[in-house]
């Protein structure tokens, strides 16, 4: 009963953010958290062309739903805000790339991490080589997404992302992940 009172509380925080017209990522990126976000943008974009603010806090996750709300935010008519808080990470990064630049806006704390993706490769030898080839395509994606979003070049891209690439917001802000730092919504 608990876990069904969590669930109507949370449903109805969210049904109140819709009303602002704002939108929160939180915790991990998955199908379920795309599907979701798909459906909100939608309303929300169907109801006006106002601006849509998505407020973004996660580890991360599947980069395929990472793409989905990705797509989702470049589909959609109405000029779509992200504003970085806390974490920002991986499958998330790729989420808040998805606004234009001038609407990518991040919290004084806020960390972000861009990376290549993640494998969790396993089965048969054929198999494990197919996944590998997709993996490195897979990447070769998100860092010409990553060079487009941030004016970095892919070769740069590419060497920062070898490894974890951890920024605070004002690396993220230098690096061109971030185009403000914002301390008060009036600063939107």
């Amino acid at each position: 009963m608990d876990e069904e009172k969590k669930e109507n509380k949370d449903q109805g925080y969210a049904d109140r953010l819709l009303k602002t017209r704002s939108i929160l990522i939180s915790g991990e990126i998955n199908k379920d958290q795309a599907d979701s976000f798909t459906k909100q943008m939608l309303i929300l974009d169907s109801e006006s062309n106002e601006p849509i603010y998505v407020y973004i806090n996660s580890p991360g996750g599947d980069v395929y739903s990472g793409f989905a709300i990705h797509d989702m935010i470049r589909y959609v008519t109405s000029p779509v805000y992200v504003i970085g808080e806390g974490l920002v990470a991986s499958a998330a990064a790729l989420i808040f790339l998805a606004a234009n630049k001038d609407r990518r806006l991040g919290f004084p704390h806020s960390t972000y991490l861009i990376h290549q993706p993640l494998s969790q490769m396993k089965g048969v030898a054929s198999d494990m080589a197919i996944q590998a080839e997709k993996m490195e395509a897979l990447r070769k994606a998100l860092d010409q997404l990553i060079a487009d979003a941030t004016g970095k070049s892919v070769d740069e891209v590419s060497k920062d992302t070898e490894r974890d690439c951890w920024l605070t917001s004002k690396e993220a802000l230098d690096y061109g992940i971030l185009s403000r730092i914002i301390t008060k919504k009036s600063e939107i």
